[in-house]
């Protein structure tokens, strides 16, 4: 039995995470929340940083420079109906996105917020453990494994959750000091 997809589907919960926490707002500018956000680029849904450069001038300042000036309306819509909940200003040759300092209210919302999505992660991961689990105990006769051999297979299966619990909780632990951090 090979535990490596199991463990590849783990890595991608825990990569999905990590993409989630890339696109939380912290009240410092961070380009990685436009990730997300796609505008429309002749018809076609495109993101942001592959129409535009964004840079980060100031620590709370996002400054989007499109490669086509015509492009400047459909940016500045596709920021305003994101749930980025920054209002874009836009001077006719780039977007500016100003963060406002969070409040202690915001931010403790924020953390909570972070602790569900890391919550939500290791319920995927234990699910992928449960699949692991219930796949070998239906195949273990049909592929000739013994007790022992399934057993195996279990418990490095368990490992594997373990390693993967440990590393969302970590990540969960940083962003939430990242937030609460004034």
């Amino acid at each position: 039995m090979d535990t490596k997809t199991y463990e590849e589907k783990m890595i991608k919960s825990y990569n999905n995470l990590m993409d989630e926490f890339g696109a939380i707002r912290v009240g410092r500018a961070n380009p990685h929340v436009l990730d997300r956000i796609m505008v429309d680029y002749y018809g076609t849904p495109t993101k942001i940083q592959q129409v535009a450069n964004v840079s980060v001038p100031e620590a709370r300042l996002l400054q989007i420079s499109p490669w086509e000036p015509s492009l400047l309306p459909e940016i500045e819509k596709a920021i305003l109906t994101s749930d980025l909940g920054i209002n874009p200003t836009n001077d006719g040759s780039v977007i500016r996105l100003v963060f406002p300092e969070m409040t202690e209210e915001r931010r403790k919302e924020v953390a909570k917020d972070v602790k569900k999505k890391g919550e939500n992660a290791k319920v995927a991961v234990r699910n992928i453990r449960r699949d692991a689990n219930e796949y070998i105990k239906k195949h273990s006769k049909d592929e000739g494994l013994s007790e022992d051999q399934a057993s195996d297979f279990e418990d490095s299966i368990q490992k594997l959750t373990d390693k993967y619990i440990a590393e969302i909780d970590k990540a969960v632990d940083e962003k939430t000091k990242e937030i609460t951090t004034v």
